[in-house]
């Protein structure tokens, strides 16, 4: 799928970032501001519950006095080959049957993509993820969490047309390799 057309008279999207974890997920809301949903292991399940409340604040809608539900969700997509899979596997069903009841569309985006659209390189410590915020944006972030759920909000609205930073056009290439949906103007 190619990236949506530009138009001069195009309105400005709304996009959330989720950084999904189960024990802290970084969310970054439609107006660029983040937090980190920590849960603890002794609440059990419960702790999707959690999530998924933070999750449906943050997508809002109109029965929440916050204006229409948001246009895009990024999500970093559940890693492969790691000890975290099944618990994030937990976390991503539940915040995707939420937003598919709402109808919201989501992308997911596999973290050595968000890496390379932010640093210019796909691997690496969350280090460098920090640094180019800063850089880019001027940002410092409470956590890595946080600063994740940015760089995919940041990615979403890149796609949709209406960047908030300036990137190298081959960092931006790497939005190409993410699954898109379908976004209404």
């Amino acid at each position: 799928m190619s990236a949506p057309n530009v138009s001069d008279q195009q309105r400005k999207f709304t996009v959330v970032g989720l950084d999904l974890s189960v024990t802290g997920t970084g969310i970054a809301y439609r107006d660029g501001s983040t937090s980190t949903v920590k849960t603890k292991q002794k609440d059990g399940d419960h702790r999707l519950t959690q999530i998924e409340e933070a999750v449906q604040i943050a997508v809002g809608g109109e029965h929440l006095n916050l204006g229409p539900a948001v246009d895009l969700v990024v999500m970093e997509d559940i890693p492969q080959n790691s000890h975290a899979a099944k618990p994030i596997a937990m976390v991503h069903g539940v915040v995707r049957n939420l937003l598919n009841k709402q109808g919201i569309p989501y992308a997911l985006v596999v973290a050595a993509s968000l890496k390379f659209y932010a640093t210019g390189k796909g691997s690496g410590d969350k280090v460098p993820m920090a640094l180019a915020a800063y850089k880019r944006a001027g940002l410092e972030f409470e956590d890595d969490n946080q600063c994740d759920a940015a760089w995919l909000r940041w990615a979403g609205l890149d796609w949709l047309g209406c960047p908030e930073l300036s990137l190298p056009p081959v960092q931006r290439a790497a939005l190409k390799k993410a699954t898109w949906p379908e976004v209404q103007r």
